[in-house]
């Protein structure tokens, strides 16, 4: 009987509605998101390849910075190329083991963004608050560390709701009112009791939130109160413009996942569901490497570089 209930879940076909509410805008929405999937990929892989070529580009911040577009270029990759063919394809369905593996891999990816802003958040805080002992503090093995935590905790979080995921069974074809499979949308559908799966999603996603917001929080309060402390005029301004800069796509993304959460669950707000989830996305994806990397000096330098020069690439 498990066994015929296990089978039964595994040909069930979901069907991702999208946006397929809004005929007329099908091929501007495509258009759309193409544009910025293409950007959010251009940007982020030449991040990745600048730090890697150039050497004055060694340092945790950078090495920070890379893994960010590591995860961005990875967690669009899962969202956008099935999104961009839904609005242009009549067949939206896709498969069980499909919708499962995209949970999978997004769940990842956001998670360790998640982290990864408040490991470079905390790279900032002993920049600025202790810089003469940064060098020793922020060792490689200590960076490599913090890396190897964020994707461990990414991957074991993943697996623990997709666990609780696979225990439900679903039957028959499934509407989905999304673009993505996420975990509300899926369970919502479940024709078992998903109320431990739930349960169990909404305490581990209040702990990273919780855990990682009071890591960027306090040390940016720390910042601040060194910042003010500052002599120097000019050493001051250029500290808030870019802790500035790292606040806005914190909030960003922070606050869209908050405000996702306290979405009221009604038919009115699957469109605000919709506009929320692509903020969080696809849209940030494109903005971390804009708001973190080219606004500076030696990354501008050494993309115009990289442009100009395409054999660098060998």
């Amino acid at each position: 009987m498990l066994l015929a209930e296990a089978n039964q879940t595994f040909e069930v076909t979901f069907i991702l509605l999208g946006f397929s509410e809004f005929p007329d805008l099908q091929v501007p929405l495509f258009l759309v998101f193409l544009t910025i999937y293409t950007v959010t990929a251009v940007r982020n892989l030449s991040m990745i390849l600048i730090n890697r070529i150039n050497p004055k580009l060694h340092t945790p911040m950078y090495f920070f910075l890379s893994h960010l577009s590591f995860i961005d270029f990875w967690y669009s990759t899962t969202v956008t190329p099935k999104l961009l063919k839904n609005l242009v394809m009549e067949d939206r369905t896709i498969s069980f083991t499909g919708c499962i593996t995209q949970f999978f891999l997004a769940c990842i990816f956001v998670v360790a963004e998640t982290f990864m802003l408040a490991v470079m958040s905390y790279d900032w805080f002993v920049a600025v608050c202790h810089p003469l002992l940064y060098t020793v503090i922020m060792s490689q093995k200590l960076c490599a560390s913090l890396v190897a935590g964020t994707y461990t905790w990414g991957i074991v979080y993943s697996l623990t709701l997709t666990y609780f995921v696979l225990a439900l069974s679903f039957c028959g074809s499934n509407v989905i009112s999304n673009f993505v499979c996420e975990h509300s949308a899926i369970v919502s559908l479940s024709c078992s009791e998903p109320s431990v799966s739930q349960m169990l999603c909404f305490i581990i996603t209040i702990f990273d939130e919780v855990s990682s917001l009071f890591i960027i929080l306090s040390t940016y309060i720390s910042i601040f109160v060194t910042v003010v402390k500052m002599s120097s005029t000019g050493g001051c301004q250029k500290t808030f413009s870019t802790c500035t800069s790292h606040l806005t796509a914190i909030t960003i993304f922070h606050g869209t996942v908050l405000f996702l959460y306290c979405v009221p669950n009604s038919k009115n707000s699957c469109l605000i569901v919709k506009v929320g989830s692509v903020f969080y996305t696809v849209v940030i994806s494109m903005l971390n490497p804009l708001i973190y990397s080219l606004r500076n000096k030696n990354v501008k330098e050494s993309f115009r570089k990289l442009m100009n020069h395409p054999k660098l690439f060998c």
